[in-house]
């Protein structure tokens, strides 16, 4: 390793936690806070569904609902030791955790890995055993701002470059993940925000809408039972609907809009991630209210603003397009080819993960590095961060 650095002066180390703290095999986690006048405290649903949970409320130091200028840098056993020389940054998607993503898959019980039966180790071990020096990053907010969150990584990196000394990282980022970690490899920020440092080896982006995702709006109804909660939905994720009929009752949340509405915007990260599908692989014509969910209106049961006005509202893909990756950094893509996630109507107008295109995960549009694609035949969205074959592929494309 080279010379240890103090991290830039914007950074405070605010809580650091060790053995007997942590869990889920992680050697330590710490706390950090942003001061950069910019971060805000994100918008949150009301009823709790995305405050942070379990250890990470201790993590942030007994908040729920941190303000998204904080965030968590996980270690993982060998940190320091690994005889890799690049570091590894994980950077886990929406609705999740660094526990639950890369130490722990089984964490969140059964089916919440995807599969019936959950393994308790993930890619964190999978890496940390052949010698990589694995960190991870865990956000305030589990739907934020990618923008914001893109600021977060490269604080993140910031910290591992000045702790190891070394000048550059390897940044694999799942899901929504992909979003944070090419947003910032490509200098898409706020205003306010910082541009790239040029310290990234490699990126990998795992089952990310590279080419965006248009599945909520792609299947009527189907996605609201889960979040609905007069149809007893619980799912922290957002509706393409403004209103919507469950046993009777004809109700509205704007606090589960995609797009700002009644002063809420508690899911700007969902938002984007939007792109149209519909030219490629049309729309679910058998769903209820299929038509106006997509397109906007008022259907028999729901009403809403249709995709293409959530796009307008802020989606980042064709931005992300626009700017480029660096063609300094190759980048690496890998799929999920399974529509068999337990418990959601699966993507089904073409091939996909069961959430995510096929096409959208592999898009090269504005990548002109591309080191590498595949796609692993046997493994859905969820499997996708743990699965022997993605961990294998990942650890492939990073030695």
């Amino acid at each position: 390793m080279g010379a240890t650095a103090a991290p830039p002066p914007y950074l405070t180390l605010e809580a650091s936690y060790g053995a007997g703290t942590v869990t889920n095999g992680w050697s330590r986690v710490e706390r950090y806070a942003d001061t950069t006048t910019g971060f805000r405290t994100e918008g949150f649903a009301p009823d709790g569904r995305g405050d942070q949970d379990g250890v990470r409320v201790t993590y942030f130091g007994g908040a729920k609902r941190p303000s998204s200028g904080r965030f968590l840098l996980y270690s993982a056993p060998g940190w320091d030791t690994g005889s890799r020389t690049t570091p590894v940054l994980l950077v886990h998607g929406a609705n999740d955790t660094a526990d639950r993503a890369w130490a722990n898959p089984g964490e969140s019980g059964g089916y919440g890995c995807g599969a019936a039966s959950c393994p308790s180790t993930g890619l964190m071990q999978y890496l940390s055993a052949r010698g990589h020096r694995v960190f991870a990053v865990g956000f305030a907010h589990k739907q934020g701002d990618n923008l914001m969150q893109a600021q977060i990584v490269g604080d993140a990196i910031a910290v591992i470059k000045a702790r190891l000394g070394v000048s550059q990282v390897d940044l694999v980022g799942w899901s929504k993940g992909e979003m944070s970690t090419r947003a910032y490899v490509s200098s898409v920020k706020p205003s306010w925000g910082r541009a790239y440092a040029g310290d990234v080896r490699r990126l990998i982006t795992v089952g990310g809408p590279n080419g965006g995702y248009d599945y909520p709006y792609a299947h009527g109804w189907a996605h609201d039972f889960s979040l609905w909660p007069e149809c007893g939905g619980k799912i922290n994720a957002p509706s393409p609907h403004s209103h919507m009929t469950c046993y009777g009752l004809y109700t509205a949340h704007p606090e589960f809009s995609f797009t700002p509405s009644g002063g809420q915007d508690n899911y700007p990260g969902q938002r984007q991630m939007l792109a149209r599908w519909d030219g490629a692989y049309g729309v679910d014509g058998a769903a209820q209210d299929w038509y106006t969910t997509y397109y906007g209106g008022q259907g028999l049961y729901t009403a809403g603003g249709g995709i293409q006005a959530a796009i307008d509202a802020g989606s980042l893909i064709a931005p992300l397009h626009a700017a480029g990756v660096p063609a300094s950094v190759p980048t690496y893509l890998l799929a999920g080819g399974s529509a068999d996630i337990v418990g959601i109507f699966n993507e089904n107008r073409g091939p996909s993960d069961g959430v995510v295109f096929t096409a959208s995960a592999l898009d090269t549009t504005g990548i002109p590095t591309v080191g590498g694609k595949a796609t692993v035949a046997a493994a859905n969205h969820l499997e996708l961060g743990w699965h022997s074959s993605a961990a294998a592929q990942i650890a492939t494309w990073l030695s």
